[in-house]
Protein backbone atom coordinates (compact mmCIF):
# COMPACT_ATOMS: atom_id res chain seq x y z
CA UNK A 1 0.00 0.00 0.00
CA UNK A 2 1.30 3.64 -0.39
CA UNK A 3 -0.51 6.98 -0.44
CA UNK A 4 -0.07 9.23 -3.19
CA UNK A 5 -0.17 12.95 -3.23
CA UNK A 6 -3.24 14.69 -5.62
CA UNK A 7 -0.23 14.74 -8.17
CA UNK A 8 -0.11 11.25 -8.16
CA UNK A 9 3.57 10.89 -6.45
CA UNK A 10 4.12 8.65 -3.71
CA UNK A 11 3.91 10.06 -0.26
CA UNK A 12 4.67 6.77 1.86
CA UNK A 13 4.72 3.19 0.80
CA UNK A 14 5.07 0.07 3.05
CA UNK A 15 7.14 -2.93 2.65
CA UNK A 16 4.98 -4.93 0.75
CA UNK A 17 4.54 -2.76 -2.10
CA UNK A 18 8.31 -2.32 -2.38
CA UNK A 19 8.89 -6.49 -2.71
CA UNK A 20 5.99 -6.14 -4.99
CA UNK A 21 8.25 -3.94 -7.25
CA UNK A 22 11.70 -4.94 -6.02
CA UNK A 23 12.35 -1.63 -4.25
CA UNK A 24 12.79 -1.07 -0.93
CA UNK A 25 9.73 1.29 0.39
CA UNK A 26 12.17 4.12 1.12
CA UNK A 27 12.95 4.59 -2.87
CA UNK A 28 9.48 4.71 -3.57
CA UNK A 29 8.95 8.07 -1.90
CA UNK A 30 8.32 11.22 -4.52
CA UNK A 31 8.07 8.55 -7.24
CA UNK A 32 5.20 8.67 -9.69
CA UNK A 33 2.65 5.60 -9.01
CA UNK A 34 1.40 5.88 -12.78
CA UNK A 35 4.86 5.70 -13.67
CA UNK A 36 5.45 2.40 -11.34
CA UNK A 37 2.18 0.98 -12.27
CA UNK A 38 2.22 1.43 -15.52
CA UNK A 39 -1.08 3.00 -15.65
CA UNK A 40 -0.14 5.53 -18.45
CA UNK A 41 0.28 2.33 -20.97
CA UNK A 42 -3.99 2.93 -21.84
CA UNK A 43 -5.78 5.77 -22.57
CA UNK A 44 -8.92 4.41 -20.64
CA UNK A 45 -7.30 3.57 -17.40
CA UNK A 46 -4.68 6.53 -17.41
CA UNK A 47 -7.96 9.18 -17.85
CA UNK A 48 -9.92 7.44 -15.47
CA UNK A 49 -6.60 6.94 -12.86
CA UNK A 50 -6.47 10.80 -13.31
CA UNK A 51 -10.49 11.69 -12.37
CA UNK A 52 -9.91 10.47 -9.01
CA UNK A 53 -6.63 11.99 -7.95
CA UNK A 54 -8.33 15.69 -9.17
CA UNK A 55 -11.58 14.71 -7.44
CA UNK A 56 -13.79 14.49 -9.87
CA UNK A 57 -14.50 10.15 -9.46
CA UNK A 58 -14.67 8.54 -6.01
CA UNK A 59 -12.78 5.46 -6.83
CA UNK A 60 -10.45 4.04 -9.38
CA UNK A 61 -9.76 -0.10 -9.71
CA UNK A 62 -8.26 -1.60 -12.83
CA UNK A 63 -7.23 -5.10 -13.05
CA UNK A 64 -3.13 -4.60 -14.57
CA UNK A 65 -0.59 -6.88 -15.98
CA UNK A 66 2.86 -6.17 -14.35
CA UNK A 67 6.25 -7.25 -14.50
CA UNK A 68 7.67 -8.94 -11.33
CA UNK A 69 11.13 -8.09 -10.47
CA UNK A 70 12.24 -11.52 -11.09
CA UNK A 71 10.97 -11.41 -14.68
CA UNK A 72 7.69 -13.40 -14.14
CA UNK A 73 4.59 -11.29 -15.30
CA UNK A 74 1.94 -11.30 -12.67
CA UNK A 75 -1.51 -9.80 -12.53
CA UNK A 76 -2.79 -6.95 -10.07
CA UNK A 77 -6.11 -5.20 -8.38
CA UNK A 78 -4.88 -1.66 -8.39
CA UNK A 79 -7.60 0.26 -6.06
CA UNK A 80 -6.98 4.00 -5.72
CA UNK A 81 -9.70 5.84 -3.34
CA UNK A 82 -9.16 9.39 -1.68
CA UNK A 83 -8.18 9.27 2.41
CA UNK A 84 -10.50 10.65 5.26
CA UNK A 85 -9.31 14.43 5.71
CA UNK A 86 -8.66 13.35 9.10
CA UNK A 87 -6.00 10.83 7.93
CA UNK A 88 -4.62 13.03 5.65
CA UNK A 89 -1.64 14.41 7.95
CA UNK A 90 -2.71 18.10 7.75
CA UNK A 91 -2.78 19.30 11.29
CA UNK A 92 -5.99 22.01 10.35
CA UNK A 93 -7.65 18.92 8.81
CA UNK A 94 -7.66 20.87 4.96
CA UNK A 95 -4.18 19.93 3.81
CA UNK A 96 -3.42 18.40 0.39
CA UNK A 97 -5.74 16.35 -1.56
CA UNK A 98 -4.08 12.62 -0.70
CA UNK A 99 -5.34 8.80 -2.14
CA UNK A 100 -4.70 5.50 -0.52
CA UNK A 101 -2.92 3.31 -2.92
CA UNK A 102 -3.42 -0.60 -2.92
CA UNK A 103 -2.00 -3.70 -4.98
CA UNK A 104 -3.38 -7.40 -4.33
CA UNK A 105 -1.25 -10.07 -6.42
CA UNK A 106 -4.33 -11.54 -7.80
CA UNK A 107 -2.35 -13.87 -10.39
CA UNK A 108 -3.56 -16.79 -8.12
CA UNK A 109 -7.08 -16.12 -8.31
CA UNK A 110 -6.52 -15.15 -12.16
CA UNK A 111 -4.80 -18.54 -12.83
CA UNK A 112 -7.72 -20.50 -11.06
CA UNK A 113 -9.96 -18.43 -13.13
CA UNK A 114 -8.39 -19.43 -16.40
CA UNK A 115 -8.44 -23.20 -15.23
CA UNK A 116 -12.37 -23.17 -14.04
CA UNK A 117 -13.35 -21.38 -18.04
CA UNK A 118 -10.76 -24.41 -19.52
CA UNK A 119 -12.95 -27.02 -17.90
CA UNK A 120 -16.37 -24.99 -18.74
CA UNK A 121 -15.20 -24.67 -22.27
CA UNK A 122 -13.66 -27.97 -22.67
CA UNK A 123 -14.91 -31.86 -23.39
CA UNK A 124 -13.10 -33.65 -20.41
CA UNK A 125 -13.28 -36.84 -22.84
CA UNK A 126 -11.72 -35.72 -25.71
CA UNK A 127 -9.95 -32.42 -24.19
CA UNK A 128 -11.49 -30.67 -27.25
CA UNK A 129 -13.56 -27.37 -26.86
CA UNK A 130 -17.44 -28.03 -26.29
CA UNK A 131 -20.36 -26.94 -27.91
CA UNK A 132 -20.30 -23.28 -25.51
CA UNK A 133 -17.23 -22.60 -26.65
CA UNK A 134 -17.28 -23.99 -30.22
CA UNK A 135 -20.48 -21.24 -30.89
CA UNK A 136 -18.35 -18.47 -29.15
CA UNK A 137 -15.88 -18.92 -31.13
CA UNK A 138 -18.75 -18.92 -34.40
CA UNK A 139 -19.88 -15.95 -32.99
CA UNK A 140 -17.29 -14.13 -32.82
CA UNK A 141 -16.00 -14.89 -36.38
CA UNK A 142 -19.28 -14.14 -38.00
CA UNK A 143 -20.01 -10.76 -36.33
CA UNK A 144 -16.51 -9.47 -36.42
CA UNK A 145 -17.12 -6.34 -38.82
CA UNK A 146 -13.81 -6.29 -40.48
CA UNK A 147 -13.80 -10.05 -40.73
CA UNK A 148 -12.60 -10.38 -44.96
CA UNK A 149 -11.59 -7.36 -45.43
CA UNK A 150 -8.35 -6.91 -46.94
CA UNK A 151 -5.72 -8.76 -49.41
CA UNK A 152 -5.33 -11.34 -46.38
CA UNK A 153 -9.12 -12.04 -46.01
CA UNK A 154 -11.84 -14.10 -48.26
CA UNK A 155 -14.69 -13.21 -46.11
CA UNK A 156 -15.78 -16.86 -45.81
CA UNK A 157 -16.46 -19.79 -43.19
CA UNK A 158 -17.09 -23.09 -43.76
CA UNK A 159 -17.75 -26.35 -41.67
CA UNK A 160 -17.48 -29.58 -41.57
CA UNK A 161 -20.04 -31.45 -39.09
CA UNK A 162 -19.56 -35.02 -38.95
CA UNK A 163 -21.00 -37.97 -36.72
CA UNK A 164 -19.56 -41.51 -36.22
CA UNK A 165 -21.46 -44.38 -37.99
CA UNK A 166 -22.38 -46.88 -35.42
CA UNK A 167 -20.97 -45.95 -32.44
CA UNK A 168 -23.93 -46.55 -30.35
CA UNK A 169 -23.26 -50.01 -30.69
CA UNK A 170 -19.48 -49.72 -29.82
CA UNK A 171 -20.47 -48.12 -26.34
CA UNK A 172 -23.67 -50.62 -26.05
CA UNK A 173 -21.21 -54.06 -26.96
CA UNK A 174 -18.10 -52.90 -25.57
CA UNK A 175 -18.95 -50.07 -22.53
CA UNK A 176 -18.77 -46.65 -22.14
CA UNK A 177 -14.84 -46.75 -21.22
CA UNK A 178 -13.63 -48.14 -24.76
CA UNK A 179 -16.58 -46.06 -26.47
CA UNK A 180 -14.73 -42.97 -24.60
CA UNK A 181 -11.40 -43.92 -25.46
CA UNK A 182 -12.62 -44.52 -29.14
CA UNK A 183 -14.01 -40.70 -29.02
CA UNK A 184 -10.93 -39.71 -27.86
CA UNK A 185 -8.53 -41.35 -30.53
CA UNK A 186 -11.02 -40.03 -32.92
CA UNK A 187 -10.36 -36.29 -31.64
CA UNK A 188 -6.71 -37.12 -31.69
CA UNK A 189 -7.24 -37.88 -35.64
CA UNK A 190 -9.66 -35.10 -36.22
CA UNK A 191 -6.87 -32.32 -34.51
CA UNK A 192 -4.26 -33.73 -37.01
CA UNK A 193 -6.21 -33.36 -40.20
CA UNK A 194 -7.13 -29.83 -39.29
CA UNK A 195 -3.32 -29.40 -38.27
CA UNK A 196 -2.37 -30.59 -41.84
CA UNK A 197 -4.78 -28.53 -43.22
CA UNK A 198 -2.48 -25.31 -42.54
CA UNK A 199 -3.71 -22.47 -40.76
CA UNK A 200 -5.19 -19.66 -42.73
CA UNK A 201 -5.75 -17.35 -40.34
CA UNK A 202 -4.04 -17.07 -36.73
CA UNK A 203 -3.92 -20.44 -36.12
CA UNK A 204 -5.22 -24.10 -36.99
CA UNK A 205 -8.77 -24.55 -37.60
CA UNK A 206 -11.21 -25.06 -34.32
CA UNK A 207 -11.94 -28.76 -33.95
CA UNK A 208 -14.53 -29.31 -31.55
CA UNK A 209 -17.42 -32.35 -29.86
CA UNK A 210 -20.83 -30.76 -29.65
CA UNK A 211 -21.56 -33.64 -27.87
CA UNK A 212 -22.02 -37.55 -27.98
CA UNK A 213 -20.17 -38.65 -31.39
CA UNK A 214 -21.02 -35.53 -32.97
CA UNK A 215 -18.29 -33.22 -33.82
CA UNK A 216 -17.05 -30.06 -35.88
CA UNK A 217 -14.01 -28.29 -37.52
CA UNK A 218 -14.50 -24.81 -38.03
CA UNK A 219 -12.58 -23.28 -41.00
CA UNK A 220 -12.53 -19.51 -40.16
CA UNK A 221 -11.10 -18.05 -42.92
CA UNK A 222 -12.14 -20.38 -46.08
CA UNK A 223 -10.46 -20.43 -49.28
CA UNK A 224 -13.77 -22.47 -50.97
CA UNK A 225 -15.65 -25.67 -50.88
CA UNK A 226 -12.74 -27.09 -52.71
CA UNK A 227 -10.82 -26.91 -49.37
CA UNK A 228 -13.63 -28.19 -47.30
CA UNK A 229 -14.46 -31.27 -49.29
CA UNK A 230 -10.48 -32.24 -49.74
CA UNK A 231 -10.76 -32.00 -45.80
CA UNK A 232 -13.35 -33.91 -45.50
CA UNK A 233 -12.03 -36.65 -47.80
CA UNK A 234 -8.77 -36.39 -45.38
CA UNK A 235 -10.71 -37.04 -42.45
CA UNK A 236 -12.97 -39.33 -43.79
CA UNK A 237 -10.09 -41.86 -44.92
CA UNK A 238 -8.10 -40.68 -41.73
CA UNK A 239 -11.08 -42.39 -39.45
CA UNK A 240 -11.36 -45.42 -41.35
CA UNK A 241 -8.12 -46.69 -40.64
CA UNK A 242 -8.54 -49.22 -37.66
CA UNK A 243 -7.88 -48.04 -33.79
CA UNK A 244 -6.48 -50.38 -31.86
CA UNK A 245 -7.81 -49.86 -28.13
CA UNK A 246 -6.97 -51.63 -24.83
CA UNK A 247 -6.44 -55.09 -27.04
CA UNK A 248 -9.37 -53.85 -29.10
CA UNK A 249 -8.99 -53.69 -33.01
CA UNK A 250 -11.97 -51.18 -34.01
CA UNK A 251 -13.09 -49.56 -37.02
CA UNK A 252 -14.87 -46.72 -37.40
CA UNK A 253 -16.67 -44.46 -40.26
CA UNK A 254 -18.31 -41.11 -39.95
CA UNK A 255 -20.77 -38.92 -42.09
CA UNK A 256 -19.48 -35.51 -42.65
CA UNK A 257 -22.12 -32.64 -43.84
CA UNK A 258 -20.48 -29.69 -45.13
CA UNK A 259 -21.28 -26.21 -45.19
CA UNK A 260 -18.96 -23.30 -46.88
CA UNK A 261 -20.91 -19.81 -47.61
CA UNK A 262 -20.10 -16.05 -47.23
CA UNK A 263 -19.75 -14.74 -43.79
CA UNK A 264 -21.95 -11.51 -44.49
CA UNK A 265 -25.65 -12.34 -44.17
CA UNK A 266 -24.81 -15.48 -42.11
CA UNK A 267 -25.72 -16.14 -38.58
CA UNK A 268 -24.53 -18.89 -36.46
CA UNK A 269 -27.90 -20.89 -36.33
CA UNK A 270 -28.32 -20.53 -40.33
CA UNK A 271 -24.89 -22.26 -40.57
CA UNK A 272 -25.76 -24.77 -38.00
CA UNK A 273 -29.52 -25.69 -38.98
CA UNK A 274 -27.46 -26.19 -42.97
CA UNK A 275 -25.19 -28.01 -41.12
CA UNK A 276 -27.16 -30.50 -39.71
CA UNK A 277 -29.08 -30.87 -42.70
CA UNK A 278 -26.41 -31.86 -44.85
CA UNK A 279 -25.19 -34.01 -42.45
CA UNK A 280 -28.38 -36.25 -42.26
CA UNK A 281 -28.40 -36.07 -46.65
CA UNK A 282 -25.20 -38.12 -45.86
CA UNK A 283 -26.83 -40.54 -43.57
CA UNK A 284 -29.36 -41.33 -45.66
CA UNK A 285 -27.02 -41.35 -48.91
CA UNK A 286 -25.54 -44.22 -47.28
CA UNK A 287 -23.43 -43.05 -44.54
CA UNK A 288 -19.37 -42.90 -44.64
CA UNK A 289 -19.41 -40.26 -46.71
CA UNK A 290 -19.37 -36.66 -47.12
CA UNK A 291 -22.13 -34.19 -48.78
CA UNK A 292 -22.05 -30.88 -49.56
CA UNK A 293 -25.08 -28.40 -48.94
CA UNK A 294 -27.07 -27.76 -51.89
CA UNK A 295 -29.86 -24.99 -51.81
CA UNK A 296 -32.07 -26.81 -54.33
CA UNK A 297 -32.03 -30.25 -52.41
CA UNK A 298 -32.50 -27.66 -49.35
CA UNK A 299 -35.45 -25.87 -50.99
CA UNK A 300 -36.88 -29.35 -52.09
CA UNK A 301 -36.77 -30.58 -47.96
CA UNK A 302 -38.28 -27.27 -46.76
CA UNK A 303 -41.01 -27.70 -49.57
CA UNK A 304 -41.83 -30.98 -47.74
CA UNK A 305 -41.75 -29.62 -44.17
CA UNK A 306 -44.63 -26.91 -45.43
CA UNK A 307 -46.85 -29.65 -46.95
CA UNK A 308 -46.00 -31.81 -43.59
CA UNK A 309 -47.22 -28.91 -41.47
CA UNK A 310 -50.04 -27.72 -43.52
CA UNK A 311 -51.41 -31.43 -44.35
CA UNK A 312 -53.56 -32.08 -41.60
CA UNK A 313 -55.43 -28.74 -41.28
CA UNK A 314 -55.45 -28.29 -45.86
CA UNK A 315 -58.05 -31.27 -45.01
CA UNK A 316 -60.10 -29.15 -42.92
CA UNK A 317 -59.97 -26.18 -45.06
CA UNK A 318 -61.26 -28.05 -47.44
CA UNK A 319 -58.41 -27.82 -49.76
CA UNK A 320 -58.48 -30.85 -51.30
CA UNK A 321 -60.32 -31.78 -54.77
CA UNK A 322 -61.23 -35.34 -56.83
CA UNK A 323 -60.99 -36.09 -59.93
CA UNK A 324 -61.90 -39.07 -61.79
CA UNK A 325 -60.14 -41.25 -64.33
CA UNK A 326 -62.52 -43.68 -66.35
CA UNK A 327 -61.81 -47.79 -66.49
CA UNK A 328 -62.93 -49.19 -69.84
CA UNK A 329 -63.89 -52.03 -70.55
CA UNK A 330 -61.07 -53.39 -73.45
CA UNK A 331 -63.73 -55.48 -75.27
CA UNK A 332 -66.66 -52.93 -76.33
CA UNK A 333 -64.99 -49.41 -74.81
CA UNK A 334 -67.78 -48.49 -72.50
CA UNK A 335 -66.84 -47.01 -69.23
CA UNK A 336 -67.50 -49.49 -66.40
CA UNK A 337 -65.99 -47.59 -63.36
CA UNK A 338 -63.88 -44.99 -62.63
CA UNK A 339 -61.00 -43.98 -60.09
CA UNK A 340 -61.05 -41.47 -57.40
CA UNK A 341 -57.69 -39.61 -57.94
CA UNK A 342 -57.35 -36.99 -55.15
CA UNK A 343 -55.47 -33.57 -55.50
CA UNK A 344 -54.43 -30.94 -53.61
CA UNK A 345 -55.05 -26.84 -53.94
CA UNK A 346 -52.31 -25.69 -52.13
CA UNK A 347 -52.85 -21.56 -52.03
CA UNK A 348 -48.62 -21.54 -52.16
CA UNK A 349 -47.44 -24.63 -54.68
CA UNK A 350 -51.01 -24.49 -56.60
CA UNK A 351 -52.54 -27.97 -57.70
CA UNK A 352 -50.34 -31.25 -56.27
CA UNK A 353 -50.60 -34.52 -57.82
CA UNK A 354 -50.61 -37.32 -55.27
CA UNK A 355 -47.54 -38.45 -55.64
CA UNK A 356 -46.23 -34.88 -54.37
CA UNK A 357 -48.26 -35.47 -50.29
CA UNK A 358 -49.37 -38.88 -50.19
CA UNK A 359 -46.13 -40.49 -49.12
CA UNK A 360 -45.57 -37.16 -46.18
CA UNK A 361 -49.54 -38.02 -45.29
CA UNK A 362 -48.58 -42.23 -44.32
CA UNK A 363 -45.69 -40.66 -42.49
CA UNK A 364 -47.44 -38.40 -40.03
CA UNK A 365 -50.50 -40.43 -40.21
CA UNK A 366 -52.99 -37.81 -41.76
CA UNK A 367 -53.68 -40.15 -44.00
CA UNK A 368 -56.22 -42.10 -41.95
CA UNK A 369 -58.26 -38.49 -42.08
CA UNK A 370 -57.76 -37.59 -46.10
CA UNK A 371 -58.13 -41.46 -47.01
CA UNK A 372 -61.69 -41.28 -45.00
CA UNK A 373 -62.58 -37.94 -46.85
CA UNK A 374 -61.56 -39.08 -50.01
CA UNK A 375 -63.74 -42.33 -49.50
CA UNK A 376 -66.19 -40.63 -48.06
CA UNK A 377 -66.85 -37.83 -50.90
CA UNK A 378 -65.84 -41.08 -53.63
CA UNK A 379 -68.66 -43.27 -52.59
CA UNK A 380 -71.22 -39.85 -52.62
CA UNK A 381 -70.36 -39.02 -55.63
CA UNK A 382 -70.74 -42.46 -57.01
CA UNK A 383 -74.05 -42.59 -55.93
CA UNK A 384 -75.23 -39.16 -57.17
CA UNK A 385 -74.07 -40.06 -60.74
CA UNK A 386 -76.38 -43.21 -60.09
CA UNK A 387 -79.31 -41.68 -59.37
CA UNK A 388 -79.11 -38.86 -61.98
CA UNK A 389 -78.61 -41.90 -64.52
CA UNK A 390 -81.06 -44.39 -63.39
CA UNK A 391 -81.48 -45.92 -67.09
CA UNK A 392 -77.41 -46.66 -67.29
CA UNK A 393 -75.77 -49.78 -65.41
CA UNK A 394 -74.36 -47.46 -62.51
CA UNK A 395 -70.41 -47.56 -62.42
CA UNK A 396 -68.46 -48.65 -59.51
CA UNK A 397 -65.92 -46.41 -57.53
CA UNK A 398 -62.28 -47.22 -56.98
CA UNK A 399 -60.54 -45.73 -54.18
CA UNK A 400 -56.72 -46.13 -52.98
CA UNK A 401 -56.34 -47.12 -49.52
CA UNK A 402 -53.00 -46.90 -47.80
CA UNK A 403 -52.50 -49.54 -45.45
CA UNK A 404 -52.11 -47.40 -42.48
CA UNK A 405 -55.45 -46.54 -42.53
CA UNK A 406 -56.01 -50.21 -42.03
CA UNK A 407 -53.73 -50.26 -39.26
CA UNK A 408 -54.24 -47.24 -37.35
CA UNK A 409 -58.35 -46.67 -38.03
CA UNK A 410 -60.98 -49.56 -38.46
CA UNK A 411 -61.60 -49.25 -42.11
CA UNK A 412 -64.04 -52.20 -42.21
CA UNK A 413 -66.69 -49.47 -39.98
CA UNK A 414 -65.71 -47.22 -41.72
CA UNK A 415 -66.31 -48.15 -44.77
CA UNK A 416 -69.68 -49.41 -43.41
CA UNK A 417 -70.72 -46.00 -42.52
CA UNK A 418 -70.07 -44.58 -45.20
CA UNK A 419 -72.14 -47.06 -47.54
CA UNK A 420 -75.37 -46.41 -45.29
CA UNK A 421 -74.39 -43.00 -45.34
CA UNK A 422 -74.39 -42.54 -49.11
CA UNK A 423 -76.41 -45.42 -50.03
CA UNK A 424 -74.35 -46.79 -52.51
CA UNK A 425 -73.72 -50.87 -52.93
CA UNK A 426 -71.04 -52.51 -51.69
CA UNK A 427 -70.25 -54.45 -55.00
CA UNK A 428 -70.05 -51.06 -56.54
CA UNK A 429 -66.84 -49.78 -54.67
CA UNK A 430 -63.60 -51.20 -54.94
CA UNK A 431 -60.59 -50.56 -52.78
CA UNK A 432 -57.13 -51.07 -54.16
CA UNK A 433 -54.16 -51.79 -52.45
CA UNK A 434 -50.82 -52.03 -53.46
CA UNK A 435 -49.35 -55.36 -54.05
CA UNK A 436 -46.37 -55.00 -51.42
CA UNK A 437 -48.97 -53.39 -48.72
CA UNK A 438 -50.96 -56.26 -49.23
CA UNK A 439 -48.47 -59.45 -49.52
CA UNK A 440 -46.30 -58.15 -47.15
CA UNK A 441 -48.89 -57.72 -44.44
CA UNK A 442 -50.76 -60.18 -42.08
CA UNK A 443 -52.75 -60.25 -38.94
CA UNK A 444 -55.14 -57.41 -38.76
CA UNK A 445 -54.82 -56.00 -42.51
CA UNK A 446 -55.88 -59.44 -44.13
CA UNK A 447 -58.46 -59.49 -41.60
CA UNK A 448 -59.87 -56.30 -42.23
CA UNK A 449 -59.53 -57.39 -46.55
CA UNK A 450 -61.29 -60.68 -45.83
CA UNK A 451 -64.21 -58.67 -43.63
CA UNK A 452 -64.39 -56.12 -46.33
CA UNK A 453 -65.14 -58.75 -48.98
CA UNK A 454 -67.44 -60.57 -47.51
CA UNK A 455 -69.20 -57.54 -47.29
CA UNK A 456 -69.22 -57.20 -50.56
CA UNK A 457 -66.71 -54.63 -51.88
CA UNK A 458 -64.49 -55.74 -54.50
CA UNK A 459 -59.97 -55.50 -53.53
CA UNK A 460 -57.79 -54.73 -56.19
CA UNK A 461 -54.09 -55.14 -56.14
CA UNK A 462 -52.79 -52.03 -57.43
CA UNK A 463 -49.34 -52.08 -59.69
CA UNK A 464 -49.11 -55.37 -59.68
CA UNK A 465 -46.26 -56.91 -61.14
CA UNK A 466 -43.58 -55.17 -59.73
CA UNK A 467 -43.31 -56.34 -56.31
CA UNK A 468 -44.25 -60.05 -54.87
CA UNK A 469 -45.94 -61.27 -57.82
CA UNK A 470 -46.92 -64.47 -56.12
CA UNK A 471 -50.20 -65.19 -57.35
CA UNK A 472 -50.31 -68.84 -55.58
CA UNK A 473 -50.49 -66.35 -52.62
CA UNK A 474 -52.95 -64.09 -54.38
CA UNK A 475 -55.28 -67.09 -54.44
CA UNK A 476 -55.51 -67.14 -50.18
CA UNK A 477 -56.47 -63.50 -50.22
CA UNK A 478 -59.74 -62.05 -50.81
CA UNK A 479 -58.72 -60.03 -54.10
CA UNK A 480 -60.92 -60.15 -56.88
CA UNK A 481 -58.86 -57.53 -59.23
CA UNK A 482 -55.32 -57.03 -60.33
CA UNK A 483 -54.12 -53.98 -61.59
CA UNK A 484 -51.19 -54.36 -63.80
CA UNK A 485 -48.41 -51.96 -63.61
CA UNK A 486 -48.12 -49.52 -66.36
CA UNK A 487 -44.11 -50.70 -66.59
CA UNK A 488 -45.85 -53.77 -68.44
CA UNK A 489 -47.97 -51.46 -70.97
CA UNK A 490 -45.36 -48.98 -72.24
CA UNK A 491 -43.16 -51.69 -73.19
CA UNK A 492 -45.61 -52.90 -75.29
CA UNK A 493 -44.46 -49.75 -77.61
CA UNK A 494 -42.68 -50.90 -81.31
CA UNK A 495 -38.71 -50.93 -80.57
CA UNK A 496 -37.90 -49.88 -84.28
CA UNK A 497 -41.22 -48.72 -85.25
CA UNK A 498 -42.04 -51.64 -87.12
CA UNK A 499 -42.17 -55.08 -85.11
CA UNK A 500 -42.89 -54.93 -81.64
CA UNK A 501 -41.12 -56.51 -78.45
CA UNK A 502 -42.65 -59.74 -77.49
CA UNK A 503 -41.21 -59.92 -73.77
CA UNK A 504 -43.73 -57.98 -72.07
CA UNK A 505 -46.44 -59.05 -73.94
CA UNK A 506 -45.53 -62.43 -73.25
CA UNK A 507 -45.23 -62.01 -69.23
CA UNK A 508 -49.04 -60.05 -69.34
CA UNK A 509 -50.41 -62.96 -71.13
CA UNK A 510 -49.21 -65.37 -68.65
CA UNK A 511 -50.27 -62.94 -65.92
CA UNK A 512 -53.43 -62.35 -67.35
CA UNK A 513 -54.40 -66.37 -68.21
CA UNK A 514 -52.94 -67.12 -64.54
CA UNK A 515 -55.35 -64.44 -62.64
CA UNK A 516 -58.44 -65.58 -65.12
CA UNK A 517 -57.65 -69.37 -63.86
CA UNK A 518 -57.86 -67.57 -59.70
CA UNK A 519 -60.96 -65.40 -60.89
CA UNK A 520 -59.74 -62.35 -61.16
CA UNK A 521 -60.15 -59.59 -63.63
CA UNK A 522 -57.38 -57.66 -65.15
CA UNK A 523 -57.38 -54.08 -65.13
CA UNK A 524 -54.36 -52.38 -67.36
CA UNK A 525 -53.23 -49.20 -66.22
CA UNK A 526 -51.26 -46.17 -68.66
CA UNK A 527 -52.98 -47.24 -71.98
CA UNK A 528 -51.70 -44.45 -74.23
CA UNK A 529 -52.22 -45.77 -77.84
CA UNK A 530 -54.83 -47.80 -79.74
CA UNK A 531 -51.98 -50.19 -80.69
CA UNK A 532 -51.68 -51.14 -76.95
CA UNK A 533 -55.44 -51.38 -76.30
CA UNK A 534 -56.00 -54.12 -79.49
CA UNK A 535 -52.96 -56.03 -78.42
CA UNK A 536 -54.25 -56.08 -74.29
CA UNK A 537 -57.93 -56.59 -75.56
CA UNK A 538 -55.98 -59.52 -77.71
CA UNK A 539 -54.60 -60.84 -74.80
CA UNK A 540 -57.40 -60.86 -72.18
CA UNK A 541 -57.32 -57.51 -70.02
CA UNK A 542 -60.74 -57.03 -68.55
CA UNK A 543 -60.22 -53.30 -68.30
CA UNK A 544 -58.01 -50.47 -69.13
CA UNK A 545 -57.32 -46.42 -68.05
CA UNK A 546 -55.26 -44.45 -69.26
CA UNK A 547 -54.87 -41.31 -71.26
CA UNK A 548 -56.03 -43.37 -74.36
CA UNK A 549 -59.26 -42.54 -72.79
CA UNK A 550 -58.90 -40.05 -70.66
CA UNK A 551 -57.26 -38.31 -68.16
CA UNK A 552 -58.10 -37.44 -64.24
CA UNK A 553 -60.85 -35.30 -64.84
CA UNK A 554 -63.50 -33.64 -62.93
CA UNK A 555 -66.81 -35.21 -62.23
CA UNK A 556 -69.24 -33.23 -64.48
CA UNK A 557 -66.92 -34.38 -67.34
CA UNK A 558 -67.68 -38.39 -66.08
CA UNK A 559 -71.57 -37.56 -66.34
CA UNK A 560 -71.30 -36.58 -69.88
CA UNK A 561 -69.36 -39.81 -70.36
CA UNK A 562 -71.99 -42.44 -68.77
CA UNK A 563 -73.96 -44.18 -71.60
CA UNK A 564 -71.36 -43.17 -73.74
CA UNK A 565 -69.84 -45.86 -76.04
CA UNK A 566 -67.28 -46.76 -77.42
CA UNK A 567 -64.58 -44.59 -74.96
CA UNK A 568 -62.08 -43.87 -77.27
CA UNK A 569 -59.50 -40.57 -77.08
Amino acid sequence: MAVVDHEGLVVTANEALGVLLGRSAAALTSQSAADLLDLAADGRTWHAYREVLHGRRSRFRRTHRLKHPDGRALWAEVTVVPMPEQEAGASDGAGPRRMLLSVSDISDRRELQKRLRHLQMHDPVTRLPNRTLFFERLSAVLETPQYGDGASGHGRVGLCYLDLDGFKAVNDTMGHRIGDRLLAAVAARLTDCAAQDGPHRDGAHLVARLGGDEFAILVEDSAGTQQLTDLARTVLAALQQPFDLAGHRLSVSASIGVVERAVTGTSATGLMQAADTTLYWAKADGKARWTVFDPERNAHRMTRQTLSSTLRPAVERGEFTIEYQPLVGMADGVVRGVEALVRWNHPQFGMLSPNRFVAIAEEDGSIVQLGRWVLQSACRQARRWQLEHPADPPLFISVNVAVRQVWDSDLVTDVAEILAETGLDPSLLQLELTESAVMGSAGRPIQALQSLSEMGVRIAIDDFGTGYSNLAYLSRLPVSVLKLDGSFVRGFRYDDGAHPSPADETIVEAMVQLAHRLGLTVTAECVETAGQAERLRRIGCDTGQGWLYSRAVAPERIAELIGARPMTH
